[in-house]
């Protein structure tokens, strides 16, 4: 009897050991979800953060984008008008030379009158 003693005695503890590493597996896995859990809730925060981070620098650059092209419509507006003014004082110039008769016919019409 004393045999079937020892079986049933390592029977009980074999399973009492599986139960055991059962039960720690368990736990083990309990916190390892709990850990990947605090983790990805860190990551998460970190996502919306950094997404707010490049909602600010796109807005950013979109209003850089608008205030170039806004500058760029000044600067295009100016020039024409610069040209419309070289054309009138060209036209003037020209004018006041042929009106001139001390002008030289050959001379730049920009230039102050000199007579030949």
């Amino acid at each position: 009897m004393s045999t079937v003693l020892v079986v049933v005695v390592v029977i009980i503890v074999a399973l009492a050991l599986i139960a055991a590493l059962v039960l720690a597996s368990r736990r083990a896995r309990v916190q390892r979800d709990e850990r990947n859990r605090v983790e990805a809730g860190e990551r998460r925060e970190e996502g919306e953060l950094r997404d707010t981070r490049a909602d600010a620098a796109e807005a950013e650059a979109e209003e850089r984008a608008a205030r170039a092209k806004r500058e760029q419509a000044v600067a295009e507006e100016q020039a024409l008008e610069a040209r419309r003014e070289r054309r009138a004082a060209d036209e003037h110039h020209e004018e006041a030379r042929d009106l001139d008769p001390d002008v030289d016919d050959d001379a730049d019409p920009r230039e102050p009158h000199r007579t030949t």
